[in-house]
């Protein structure tokens, strides 16, 4: 053995690491972003890294946001998403277009609405991981029995 393997011999190696699982995290802004509620979307996000990297962040809102909630969602790093027509559709079309995104390892939704229940049906059916986010009240007890990950939102 050389002197070179020698000392290559004593450095410790790292573990082969898998890389870190792509994230698309899209929020159901009417339902869960709610003065009554105050979640902290801050925190969904730091909760959500902690299961991969997120590639794509969207909160979906209705023609009536506000300027100042659009601007808000800007600065947490979120990508407004603002429709016309029903907010569920624009985000359940979103969320089966990343379901079909070979980028994308886990399909994360931030919504309380048992609507959502068939995107993570799909997605799990395509091997795809699922989380769903959500608070009470009346946070679907079938998206939770569905998602293989549950994370419970905090208020601020």
């Amino acid at each position: 053995m050389t002197v070179v393997e020698q000392l290559k011999s004593l450095i410790p190696r790292k573990k082969h690491e898998p890389p870190a699982k792509n994230i698309a995290l899209l929020v159901d802004g009417p339902n869960v972003i709610r003065r009554d509620m105050n979640l902290d979307l801050d925190g969904v996000r730091k909760k959500v890294e902690k299961y991969g990297r997120i590639k794509v962040s969207k909160v979906f809102l209705n023609q009536y946001a506000s300027d100042k909630l659009i601007e808000a969602m800007t600065n947490q790093g979120y990508e407004p998403v603002i429709t016309t027509g029903d907010v569920d559709i624009a985000m359940a079309i979103d969320a089966m277009a990343q379901v079909y995104n070979p980028h994308i390892h886990i399909i994360a939704l931030m919504t309380r609405d048992i609507d959502f229940r068939p995107v993570l049906m799909k997605a799990k059916e395509l091997g795809k991981e699922t989380i769903v986010i959500g608070a009470e009240p009346f946070f679907s007890a079938a998206l939770k029995n569905t998602a293989d990950v549950v994370i419970h939102a905090d208020a601020k």
